[in-house]
């Protein structure tokens, strides 16, 4: 799943890459050392009791593992917790050779680069709403990274979330350990020049995945969609998109194109021939503005130009705007129920950004439990930070195995 790893392993302890990263040594640990670790750096800070507990590790273990990380700059002392009976622990947390990710959600219109630790925290943020270029965003989060007295390390690897399908390379080599495969490529050229463009350090690497499936996945792990291990995570804006969980996992399918709604055939009629992304014409905002505009009469007032104003004006009661987001709700809820007889998901979230707007969700549940099973539906609580988000949650795991397996996530 690795687009591009170029490492030079023959740099030294000291040195340091062209971008100014420390080169991302290969860490030898023993076993017991990689699974402390793991469960220090999901959990943040720790003692070496709760150390002990989460890894199942005796307490003398944990504490040879302890010492080999710290010896080797991946844990450090960070505070100290102190226990109703007077007695006190040392706290740990990552250390400073641990290393930072960077996580990349490249919209069409927006892109918004975070730089986090392996523990999750979010270290510099840049976006293209700022007035500058994505790959400017990039270069802003990763000289950041690389300031002075920062600490935080190598840059372990990065995962960019593109509107596309995320396409596995054709020949289907698995690579080796030293030599990784080329990871996923965004399958349509304008995002894969895109995605180039970014300016990514050549010897990090950097995973591609689709940003509904981003997503879904922190809308599992973060939002509407916790405590469930299956559910849809329809998303629906300018252009629509499903993002598959089954049993707690994202499903991508053989070509990584699982949840494409967009090429579910459409019109499907007599007479009628239906063309790729003919859905997604139709549900998306251009073809709702489009229809508003068809449906406007010169006493509704000013026009609608854009969907955010369509809307603003139905929550309002304008009563044109009104049926225009309730005929829009009602075609939403044929793609959930189109999704449900094949899913059966049982909880579909509403993402995007006429999706996650409260105002279709009535029409949406009324149009599904009108033409399937009983299925629940609910808004996305995290808006157009999920794609991001999950990012994030993906770069941050796969920068943890790089330092755990000892190569490249």
């Amino acid at each position: 799943m690795i687009f591009s790893a170029r490492g030079d392993s023959r740099r030294g302890a000291g040195a340091r890459r062209d971008n100014g990263f420390p080169a991302a040594r290969t860490p030898s640990l023993t076993d017991s050392a990689r699974a402390v670790f793991a469960v220090l750096a999901e959990s943040g800070e720790a003692t070496r009791p709760r150390l002990a507990e989460l890894a199942r590790l005796s307490k003398p273990t944990v504490s040879a593992a302890m010492a080999e990380l710290e010896a080797a700059g991946l844990a450090a002392r960070s505070g100290t917790a102190h226990g109703n009976t007077g007695r006190s622990a040392a706290v740990y947390g990552l250390g400073p050779a641990a290393g930072t990710v960077l996580a990349i959600d490249l919209g069409s219109t927006h892109t918004e680069v975070r730089g986090c630790a392996l523990a999750g925290t979010v270290l510099a943020v840049r976006t293209t709403d700022d007035g500058i270029g994505p790959a400017d965003a990039v270069r802003s989060v990763l000289e950041q990274l690389s300031g002075p007295g920062v600490g935080t390390g190598p840059l372990r690897a990065a995962v960019v979330a593109v509107p596309d399908v995320a396409a596995a390379p054709a020949n289907g080599s698995k690579g080796t350990r030293s030599s990784p495969a080329p990871g996923p490529r965004p399958a349509t050229a304008r995002i894969a020049s895109a995605l180039d463009a970014l300016g990514l350090p050549e010897d990090v690497p950097v995973h591609v995945e689709n940003n509904v499936n981003c997503a879904a996945l922190a809308e599992l792990h973060e939002g509407a969609a916790r405590g469930r291990d299956s559910f849809g995570y329809l998303q629906v804006g300018y252009g629509i998109g499903l993002g598959i969980v089954i049993g707690g996992q994202v499903l991508r399918g053989a070509n990584g194109a699982a949840g494409e709604v967009a090429r579910l055939p459409y019109p499907w009629a007599d007479g009628q021939r239906a063309n790729p992304e003919a859905l997604e014409e139709y549900v998306g905002a251009r073809s709702l503005l489009c229809r508003a505009e068809a449906s406007w009469q010169a006493d509704d007032g000013h026009r609608p130009e854009s969907a955010e104003q369509l809307f603003a004006l139905a929550a309002a009661g304008h009563p044109t705007a009104r049926r225009m987001v309730d005929g829009h709700a009602a075609e939403v809820g044929r793609l959930a129920a189109a999704v449900t007889a094949v899913l059966d998901p049982g909880l579909i979230v509403l993402g995007g950004g006429i999706g996650a707007n409260p105002q279709i969700l009535p029409g949406v549940r009324a149009e599904l439990d009108r033409l399937s099973w009983p299925t629940e539906v609910v808004s996305s609580v995290l808006g157009s930070s999920g794609t991001v988000v999950g990012a994030t949650r993906l770069a941050v795991a796969r920068g943890v195995r790089a330092v755990t397996d000892g190569a490249p996530a």
